[in-house]
């Protein structure tokens, strides 16, 4: 397999890039058997991801990864589960918020898409 942190962190800049600058780009990371868990709301499907996505109420957003860890999820699938935390600051608020997500990456083809994307804002 190849290095995951690796894979995990080119994956990442590109979905948090691509998060920050065109929510729509991000459709093609899904497939129709994808899920989203955002706040507790359950969402499949890489249609119903996007407008979930594309339709949250903030003009600009920035993600700031503080921490970024990756394990292999299947012993016959070059399948990955990455975890990150970090900081969103939304619309330039001087308050950046806290937040924890989770992806589970399945190969395809030469690249890899979302199965599995769980999100929560960290409250203190």
């Amino acid at each position: 397999m190849a290095d995951i942190t690796a894979i995990a962190k080119q994956f990442t800049d590109f979905y948090y890039s691509t998060f920050d600058t065109n929510r729509a780009g991000l459709q093609g990371l899904y497939r129709d058997n994808s899920m989203l868990t955002w706040e507790g709301q359950p969402l499949l499907g890489a249609a119903t991801i996007t407008e979930k996505l594309t339709s949250l109420p903030f003009e600009k957003v920035q993600h700031k990864v503080t921490t970024l860890d990756a394990q292999p999820s299947s012993a016959t699938v070059a399948s990955l589960i990455v975890s990150v935390t970090g900081l969103l600051v939304v619309d330039d608020s001087p308050n950046p918020l806290q937040y924890s997500q989770v992806f589970q990456l399945i190969p395809d083809g030469g690249s890899y898409y979302v199965f599995n994307d769980i999100f929560r804002l960290n409250y203190a």
